[in-house]
Formats: structure tokens, C-alpha cells, sequence
């Protein structure tokens, strides 16, 4: 009978394997994306142009440097302390205070674009015109009006346009997407989000000039609010959860704690509609830290909360049982048994270990390398990018008019020919 006894590590990993097979095809099979992540990327690393240096640029910079099919072969900035201080990083690379020279060098294949907001529209056009591939940092623009022009150059690009609303690359949210597809939340209701952090976000500078160039973040003509500028990963998300764009917000704000000559408020509430019913309540505050980030997904089977690296899927007491849940690590979410999502789950199963077990809950790359990477694989063969010109321009319209209607305290119903590029 010794010869007939099965080890208990053994029989748990055959166990989860054959539960993960009473799931659909949609969750279980790795799509043909996740087969292509996986393979090398070939090719020369590309060679990147980062235009914009300041705190956002210098991480793109350090995680361009980590990617083994990315190359910093430019960089650019107005500001002389900020272009030395990158050239650290990338001591090898084309540096210039005008963005044209990048363009019009012959060794940079593709530009990031990472400079305040406002500012990415010439920059874009220009750098789509010169045929480099483009990355450009979300919002893409602070209007409507320059966020088409950005689409539509973008769209009709010959080569590889991506927006930087990294999320599209999360692995944890790209295999959680598989479970949403495959309706493991039931009848959706409702949905929240939220970015909180204390910080006053004023920096200084000795020129007045050069001070407002740092925080143009604080002032309306220049910023989309809190809600464009961070709120807009969450809407991106759940435009893409909900395949649907929204059909209107009612927003409020308040200057609440940095009362500082700022015109951008510091704290805000928006209720976003969605196809069905279904509204997204979006709030932001710098003046508290309390909870942080994360997105929350509700329907009448499960609920779905989402950090950047950690998801958790609470279920209903009488929701149907699906075999697996039995065998899955599980956690405290909230005061409820929440199931952990583990975005390696496939892979780690392929090694014969069981997920959330053996090896880490959280995904072995940042979503920012994913996305960066990506973009690397798109170019080098001919791939459509995770987020690309309509993603990118639907979500900008969306936090756009969420920040009109918050910064008027009114309602703003959306038109369906603004999401139309």
C-alpha cells in the first residue's frame, strides 16, 4: 500500500492543478499575450530618448536601465540641474535642453514623453512627424482638444504609440481581467477607487518663474486635478473591467488643507455612471494617507479589491462554488476571508509549486517595467502596445470631464462622439 500512498505536497499540487481546470477557458489558458511576455525580446535593445527629467522621468530612466531590451540612448530636459542628475543614471547618453536634437538624431528609435501635461502635445506631434515610436505619460493632455490631436497622430502612426497608463502591463490586473471576463462578479453594482496621500506637492524654487513651472500641478490652467492626474489609472481600469466608457460625473472639491495660493482643489469626491446602472464613487485627498490606493469591483457573486501588487476576491456566502477556492491562499481583506490573486499562478502551477504558497503573492515584475518592456516588444515585432491611442484618449476625456464636473460641483453628462478618435 506504501506504493499506492500519495505524498501530501504531491496530492495538493495535482489538487489545485485539477481544480484550476473546472475553470472557463478564458481563466485557465494562458492567452496567446502572456505566451509572447514570455519570450525573449529580439533584436537590439531600442534606443530611448526621455524627454522630461524631473521625479517621473528619473524612475523612467532607472527602469529603462533594468530592461534588458531598452537602451537610454537620449535625454532631455530645460532644466540644466535636472538633465546632470539623470546623466548619473545614463552617463552614456545624448543630453540637450531641446527636444528637437533627440528628434532629429538618427541613433534614437523611440521617446518617452514625460513632461508636465500641458506640455505633451507639440512635443508628441513633433516626435510622431521625426517617425520615432512614442510613449507618452498619461493624462497625454489636459484638454480635449489636444488630447484628439494626440489620439489621432497617434492612431495613424506608423509606428508603435503607447500611452503610460501602465495598468494595461499590470500582470496582477491583466490575469485578474481573465476572472472578470469570465463573470466572477456576478451582477455588477458598483465600484470605488481611491488615492490618498499626505503631501503638500508645492515645490521650491529660487526663480518665481521656475517655481511655477514645478507645480503647475496646482493650478487649473495647467492640470487636469487630482483626478486627471492620478484619478485617471482608476478610470482606465475600469473602462477596461466594464468595457464600457462612462456616461457622466458629478464631482466636488475643496481646498482643505494647503491653502497655499493653489487653485486645484485637495481633496475630491466623484460619482462616475457607467453603462447598467453602474457608478464609480473616486476620491482623493493629499491631506490624509489614511488606506492609500487601491480599486474596489462589487457585484452579486464576489468583490474585487485591487492594489498595485496585491488583489484579493471576496465571495458571497451563497455564491456558487467554482473547486479551486478550497485549495487557494487566503487572507484577512477588510475583516472578510479574502482569496489571494496571484498573478504567477500559471507559471508557478508549471513548476510544479503551489500559488501564494511557495514563492511570492505579489508579481515578479513592477508594473512600470511591464509597461516599458512592453513598449520595447511592441517595436521589435510589430505588436499593438498594451495601452494604446483610443485606451489612452478615452480615459483622458473621462478624467477630463470628471474634473469639470468636479471642479463645478455639477453634473456633466458625457457626449459619445468626445470618445470617438
Amino acid at each position: 500500500m506504501s506504493n499506492l500512498e500519495l505524498d501530501r505536497r504531491d496530492f495538493l499540487k495535482g489538487a489545485v492543478a485539477g481544480a484550476v481546470l473546472l475553470l472557463s477557458a478564458d481563466v485557465l489558458q494562458a492567452t496567446e499575450s502572456q505566451k509572447t511576455d514570455q519570450k525573449p525580446i529580439p533584436g537590439p535593445p531600442v534606443a530611448i530618448g526621455v524627454i522630461g527629467l524631473g521625479t517621473w522621468g528619473r524612475q523612467l530612466v532607472t527602469t529603462l536601465g533594468k530592461i534588458p531590451s531598452a537602451k537610454v540612448a537620449g535625454l532631455c530636459d530645460i532644466y540644466q540641474p535636472y538633465l546632470e542628475r539623470a546623466q548619473k543614471s545614463a552617463p552614456d547618453a545624448m543630453a540637450a535642453t531641446d527636444y528637437r536634437r533627440l528628434l532629429d538624431s538618427n541613433d534614437i528609435e523611440a521617446v518617452i514623453v514625460a513632461t508636465p501635461s500641458h506640455l505633451h502635445r507639440q512635443i508628441v506631434l513633433d516626435a510622431i512627424s521625426a517617425g520615432k515610436h512614442v510613449y507618452c505619460e498619461a493624462p497625454i493632455a489636459v484638454t480635449v482638444e489636444e488630447a484628439r490631436d494626440i489620439a489621432t497622430a497617434g492612431k495613424n502612426s506608423k509606428g508603435v504609440f503607447q500611452v503610460g497608463l501602465q495598468g494595461r502591463s499590470n500582470l496582477l490586473y491583466k490575469h485578474v481581467e481573465k476572472f472578470v471576463v469570465s463573470g466572477c462578479l456576478g451582477k455588477p453594482a458598483q465600484a470605488y477607487a481611491q488615492s490618498n496621500k499626505r503631501q503638500q506637492g508645492r515645490r521650491m524654487a529660487p526663480e518665481p518663474e521656475r517655481e511655477k513651472e514645478l507645480n503647475w500641478r496646482l493650478y487649473r490652467a495647467t492640470s487636469a486635478g487630482l483626478i486627471g492626474e492620478q484619478g485617471i489609472h482608476a478610470i482606465d481600469l475600469a473602462n477596461w473591467y466594464m468595457r464600457a466608457v462612462p456616461l457622466s460625473a458629478v464631482g466636488f472639491g475643496a481646498i482643505t488643507c494647503w491653502d497655499d495660493g493653489r487653485d486645484v482643489p485637495d481633496t475630491v469626491q466623484c460619482i462616475i455612471e457607467y453603462p447598467n446602472n453602474v457608478r464609480m464613487v473616486y476620491m482623493a485627498t493629499t491631506a490624509s494617507s489614511f488606506s492609500s490606493e487601491y480599486s474596489l469591483f462589487q457585484g452579486s457573486q464576489s468583490s474585487l479589491l485591487l492594489r498595485e501588487n496585491r488583489g484579493w476576491m471576496i465571495k458571497e456566502a451563497d455564491s456558487p462554488l467554482l473547486g479551486w477556492e478550497v485549495y487557494a491562499r487566503k487572507e484577512t481583506c477588510f475583516d472578510e476571508t479574502g482569496i489571494c490573486m496571484i498573478a504567477d499562478a500559471t507559471k508557478i502551477l508549471a513548476e510544479g509549486k503551489e500559488p501564494g504558497k511557495e514563492g511570492s503573492v505579489a508579481p515578479e515584475k513592477e508594473p512600470l517595467y511591464c509597461a516599458l518592456e512592453n513598449f520595447t516588444r511592441s517595436i521589435r515585432e510589430n505588436l499593438p502596445p498594451a495601452c494604446g491611442a483610443v485606451e489612452g484618449y478615452q480615459a483622458a476625456v473621462a478624467a477630463i470631464k470628471a474634473n469639470e464636473a468636479v471642479l463645478s460641483g455639477t453634473k456633466v453628462t458625457f457626449d459619445k462622439e468626445w470618445f470617438t478618435v
